[in-house]
């Protein structure tokens, strides 16, 4: 997905940038970058970070940045920040987000005389074609409400001036933005796990639209919020850090929630509870709570510095990952009926062998409660699932498999009641070898985050734009 960071400080900033930026790296594997502002100019680093995390690879670069105000970003994708000169003047620019009309937008942009960089594959950097549409406008703000009009999908930009910088939160808010303060500096993140240790307090969640200026003259309101918000709920499933709070809602209190609904909606006989770790933890962990049964791990993460497992593009690759990052502990697994809680099946590739080697140490039963609903359509809006075909989610194979084709909308899998959810369900469990396997409701998930649900998006899970 990719996450951002910003400082502007009455002194150097790069510390705070550095490790805030630092912060955000559990959003992203391919990039990460870092500009700054001082008297001599911008500058700027790109490294790859795919195989080597973000801290490793800037510790020296830092040594060679000074300004008081810059922006970091982790991209899952592309490569940022970029430097653009344009007539607004020269600036640094860094998002988050996907954008599904991107040949288009280029299509008009080239039409005007406007030239690309190449990509590799020769696909435009998306970055590139937002600073593009920005420099049409007069003025910054009208340049990043331009974006926000035209951008078919969601955009969350932060962009480094002479003057400050400006932080932009999606249209409809799908990603958060947040706004931190201490003596001498003003920080915006997308995670606010990276402001407790740097000694931010959180003063503002921006809304959805909503544009802001940090400068010398403190915090400016460019565009208030809009009224409309559909932040993702999967930030709360998955993709968020549990020290993280998203409209002022802590990631892993509704992952205990999400667990101790599982829970009540269960009569299960297990020994003990698991989460496939990291994030099935704090859902293992309130499941546990709920149930009144031990909360054990079969299972351990040898390192964070293995990436996310559904990140990278190769299936090889993430097969790897999948397996060298879990290490088995067969004294916890032999001869027990398990549970685990996860975050969600996404294709469930690498789950069925992670189940297949509990077995092979001597589980007597495994059982799966997921934290969310089955994943039926592909995301529209972040890019959670870019390398993926919506084939390959795991309730969209299942349909095939059942009637033999794919269909083109799987709405009627999608209610829990049904007897189309239930075959689908049972076959997900049969490929993976389950003892049992029943998910989350969508309701009480939406119950857990505590917001109401025409303010989250659940496209993923009921096609509902």
């Amino acid at each position: 997905m990719g996450g951002l960071f910003g400082v502007f400080s009455d002194s150097d900033c790069l510390e705070d940038l550095f490790y805030g930026t630092d912060y955000h790296s559990h959003l992203g594997t391919r990039r990460g970058g870092l500009a700054v502002k001082n008297s001599g100019g911008f500058q700027r680093f790109i490294k790859d970070i795919t195989t080597t995390q973000f801290r490793s690879k800037f510790e020296k670069d830092i040594k060679k940045m000074h300004g008081n105000k810059g922006i970091g970003v982790i991209s899952d994708y592309d490569d940022q920040p970029l430097i653009i000169s344009s007539g607004l003047g020269v600036f640094a620019i860094s998002t988050v987000g996907k954008i599904n009309n991107l040949e288009y937008l280029a299509k008009e942009a080239l039409k005007n005389g406007t030239h690309f960089s190449e990509m590799h594959g020769g696909e435009i950097n998306p970055t590139e074609m937002v600073a593009t549409i920005i420099s049409q406008g007069s003025t910054f703000k009208e340049g990043i409400q331009k974006v926000q009009n035209l951008v078919k999908g969601s955009c969350t930009i932060l962009l480094l001036t002479s003057e400050g910088i400006y932080a932009a939160r999606d249209k409809f808010g799908r990603t958060p933005l947040i706004l931190g303060k201490k003596v001498g500096s003003y920080a915006v993140t997308m995670e606010t796990c990276a402001f407790p240790n740097l000694g931010y307090e959180i003063i503002k969640y921006l809304g959805p639209g909503e544009i802001i200026l940090l400068s010398q003259k403190g915090v400016e309101q460019k565009a208030a919020p809009r009224d409309q918000m559909q932040i993702c709920a999967f930030l709360w499933v998955y993709y968020g850090y549990p020290a993280s709070n998203y409209e002022d809602i802590n990631v892993e209190v509704v992952r205990y929630k999400c667990g101790s609904y599982l829970s009540k909606n269960d009569d299960i006989e297990i020994d003990l509870v698991a989460g496939i770790p990291d994030s099935g933890t704090g859902h293992g962990l309130g499941y546990a709570n709920e149930a009144k049964i031990p909360f054990s791990r079969p299972f351990v993460k040898y390192t964070p510095t293995w990436p996310r497992s559904f990140m990278p593009q190769v299936q090889s690759i993430r097969d790897e990952v999948a397996k060298m990052k879990l290490i088995p502990i067969k004294e916890l697994i032999e001869d027990k009926r398990l549970l685990f809680c996860e975050d969600s099946i996404v294709r469930g590739t690498q789950l069925r062998k992670t189940i297949q080697r509990l077995f092979d140490y001597g589980a007597k039963e495994v059982h799966m409660r997921p934290a969310c609903p089955p994943l039926v359509y592909s995301c529209k809006f972040l890019n959670f699932s870019r390398f993926r075909s919506e084939l390959d989610l795991a309730g969209r194979w299942a349909i095939k498999e059942l009637i033999g084709r794919d269909i083109d909308d799987p709405a009627e899998y999608t209610d829990p009641e049904s007897d189309n959810f239930k075959a689908m369900v049972d076959v997900i469990r049969k490929r993976l070898r389950l003892t049992t396997l029943q998910y989350q409701k969508l309701e009480d998930l939406v119950k857990a985050i505590g917001l109401p649900k025409e303010k989250l998006c659940t496209y993923c899970w009921d096609g509902v734009e």
